[in-house]
Order: structure tokens, then sequence, then C-alpha cells
């Protein structure tokens, strides 16, 4: 696992010890980041179930302005920090460790505002992706043009729409899968229309 792109590229990043968790792959990273490349820059991001942190210091490789990562598994907190050093980043960033739903309702009292959120739940906690998806939906976190992207087993099927979300892109990646939701898909114009590009997310050809 290591940075792919921006700043800080090349360099290397830890997993947690001792977590069963699934880290996001070189290849799924780099298809996220070439979705939202151009918006990266300046961006504020809000990383949920964090884990390693490495799309969130993907982002901050990328110049975004601003990054809060969150965890609460202590090792987990312990190796983003860690990997936040040996990348070299210090000031532009957040790590809480804390329940995630506890932080979103914290973060969304103070106020703050993020134009892309990335949430990565356990993959063996099937009703959570629910829960995250509709505490996310009513705490209002997201800018105008926000993005939302979920991170879950390509089996588990999510909603189309919420009261305040709707998605606009799935990807596929072997038996994972990202969900793109926005606030308001028709202000986006014809491309608001649901793309779902195949099992590879190159509209089904393999790398």
């Amino acid at each position: 696992m290591r940075v792919i792109g921006g700043m800080a590229r090349g360099r290397p990043l830890k997993a947690p010890p001792g977590m069963n968790t699934r880290p996001v792959t070189d290849r799924i990273k780099e298809s996220l980041f070439n979705i939202i490349a151009l918006g990266i820059e300046g961006a504020m991001l809000l990383d949920l179930f964090a884990g390693s942190g490495s799309v969130g210091i993907e982002a901050l490789s990328r110049k975004a302005k601003w990054v809060c990562f969150v965890d609460n598994n202590r090792e987990a907190v312990k190796t983003i920090k860690a990997n936040l050093d040996r990348c070299g980043f210090s000031g532009d960033y957040q790590v809480l460790r804390n329940d995630v739903f506890k932080a979103v309702e914290a973060l969304r009292r103070r106020g703050l505002r993020f134009d892309y959120i990335y949430v990565d739940p356990p993959f063996t906690q099937e009703k959570i992706f629910d829960l995250i998806m509709d505490a996310l939906d009513k705490a209002e976190l997201l800018n105008e043009k926000g993005i939302v992207i979920i991170r879950a087993p390509r089996k588990k099927s999510l909603p189309e729409s919420l009261d305040g979300l709707e998605r606009y892109r799935l990807n596929h990646y072997g038996e994972s899968s990202l969900h793109y939701y926005r606030l308001d898909k028709e202000e986006q114009g014809h491309d608001g229309d649901i793309q779902d590009t195949g099992r590879n997310g190159t509209n089904g050809k393999e790398q």
C-alpha cells in the first residue's frame, strides 16, 4: 500500500496491526482519484472508518486543503498518525479517535462542511451501511457540490436515493464497489443519470 500521486507519491503506508480489515487497493484508489481529480485541490475531505488513512493521505498529497480522519480503533489511529508523519504532513488535518456516528454529530455541531466524504465501513457489519448513510443524509455535512463516496461489498445493495442524497455513479472492482452520492443531481446536468461502469470501474474491461 502506497501513496500513488501528488507530493508524497511513492511513500509506503502501513496497515493497522491486528485488524481484520480490507485495505483499499491501489487500483481502487487510483480510479477514485481519477474521478474526483478536478476537485480535490483545495478541498475539505472527511475520511470515515479511516483505517490506515490511505484515502485521506492521498487527498493531502494531491493538495487537499484539510482532511479529518475518524476511526474508533486505537491501533488505527496510531497507524494514521504514523503514516501522516512518514509522508511529512503537518497541520492540514485532524485525527479523531471516536465512534463514527458521534463524530458525525460533533462535526455537524461545529458547522463543518466537506467537499468529499469517503466512507469505508467494515464489510462484516452489513447493517452499518444503512445506518451511516442515514446519519450522513441528516447531518448536512456536504457543501452544495459535495460528494459522498461509500465503499461496500459488491453484493451489498445500497439505495439509489435518500431524502437529501442521490446516487449518480457506481463502480465495481472485484468484490468491492464504490457508490457515489451527491445532493442534487439535476443541477449537474444530463450525466446525473447513474453510471454503472462494470466490474473494474472501466466499463467492464479488465485492467
